[in-house]
């Protein structure tokens, strides 16, 4: 089977040395790849917000399978255009992404689907006024989403009534994020341990299988300080998640929203990322995407035993999927931000120790945001590079993830050292 990877990102990178060592995958190709990916397969240079161009190239280079990493292509129908070609291509078609894509949406599925999640409303760009009366009823404790993709970095989480209305004026008024907030979702703030909890799903309600539980750490600094990123780091196994937790979230939301996008006439295939909050009253669902985590994929992935191809396969077709086995080994995540990051990176910085950091035993670095200069790899973008680490416990795994990072030097770098702390 020959694959082909559509991203760039440290998400791509984990999926594209998967599908590598995978005995289903005879070759994997890139869109557009990033200097990580192209030391292990060959990169290719298209436009990867057409949809009609990937499905083009699947097509000249006669591509089997096509796995999609970011959200926005999928929203944008790349897998209706790949699949109108005849050929398979793992992630939802952009009816079922519109599960991320709005997420005024998502909170009405959720709600026909009687799945638990918190109280909640949605307000355009003429509705200022409701939305910070609406704030007044919450009780002291505030979240603001833009309804649109904003790169995980539309949400403000807080315990001050004036941040709020501040985040509210200036996703209203498309000052923060364009069009992506100019309607926008205020919830009340849930308090507990989160969980992220991917599903591999073939169009099947009952046919859905959960991966590895894992736990990201959304803020930019220790203690969950500062604004929300993308993901600053995250750990799988996770040890207070035991197999009925999973189940419990599989039979209260994950199996009742599928059937409920099946009502809608939404088959749905691919990742389905469930974000959970883990309240005294049970799990309550913050979100979902339509896609794997970033960086939870970069520890659940590496960890699967089972053929990733095979499964990414098999869900593409609507095929029962293959058993799903996991190593025993815990594996942590840090991510190395780039200097600004998340509100305005700097790029170009030389990166050095990258060799140095591959040869800790146990490590795994994956490019995020890089791109090659002449000899060099620079930092390209917010987060530079996520670095793995394996080991027979979590603390085992935290320890090798931190003494692989801490080889790795470029300016104003970024990085908690908190991640996967006393667990």
């Amino acid at each position: 089977m020959r694959a082909l990877v559509v991203g760039s990102g440290g998400r791509e990178h984990a999926l594209t040395r998967s599908l590598v060592l995978a005995d289903s995958v005879d070759e994997v190709l890139c869109a557009p790849g990033n200097p990580g990916m192209a030391e292990i397969a060959e990169c290719v240079a298209v436009a990867t917000d057409d949809p009609a161009a990937v499905a083009h190239l699947a097509d000249a280079r006669a591509v089997d399978l096509v796995v999609v990493g970011p959200e926005q292509p999928l929203v944008d129908g790349m897998v209706d255009a790949v699949s109108a070609r005849g050929r398979l291509a793992f992630g939802p078609t952009a009816d079922g992404a519109r599960l991320e894509g709005s997420k005024a949406y998502m909170k009405e599925v959720l709600v026909a689907a009687g799945v638990p999640t918190a109280a909640h409303r949605a307000f355009g760009a003429d509705d200022e006024a409701a939305a910070l009366a609406f704030l007044e009823t919450l009780p002291g404790f505030y979240v603001v989403k833009t309804d649109g993709l904003a790169a995980g970095k539309g949400v403000v989480v807080t315990e001050s009534i004036d941040e709020a209305r501040d985040a509210v004026r200036a996703y209203l008024s498309g000052a923060a994020f364009g069009d992506a907030g100019r309607t926008l979702v205020i919830e009340e703030g849930l308090a507990g341990p989160e969980l992220s909890l991917l599903v591999v799903c073939n169009g099947d309600t009952e046919g859905a299988r959960p991966l590895a539980p894992a736990q990201d750490f959304k803020r930019i600094g220790d203690g969950d300080a500062g604004p929300n990123t993308g993901g600053m780091g995250a750990y799988s196994p996770v040890p207070m998640v035991d197999d009925a937790l999973v189940a419990d979230v599989m039979r209260d939301a994950v199996v009742p929203t599928l059937r409920e996008l099946e009502r809608r006439g939404i088959a749905y295939r691919g990742v389905l990322y469930a974000g959970l909050m883990l309240t005294a009253a049970g799990p309550k669902m913050l979100e979902y995407n339509v896609r794997f985590g970033d960086p939870e994929c970069e520890v659940v992935v590496p960890r699967l035993e089972t053929d990733l191809g095979e499964l990414c396969r098999a869900s593409a077709a609507g095929e029962p999927l293959p058993e799903i086995r996991f190593t025993d080994d815990a594996c942590v995540t840090v991510v190395l931000a780039s200097e600004g990051y998340p509100t305005s990176p700097r790029t170009g910085d030389p990166i050095a120790g990258l060799a140095e950091a591959a040869a800790v035993d146990g490590a795994l670095v994956f490019h995020a945001g890089t791109r090659r200069e002449g000899a060099d790899i620079v930092t390209a973008g917010g987060r530079v590079l996520t670095v793995s680490g394996f080991g027979p416990t979590v603390a085992a795994a935290r320890a090798c993830a931190y003494a692989a990072a801490d080889r790795i030097h470029f300016s104003g770098r970024q990085h908690r050292s908190d991640i996967a702390a006393g667990v």
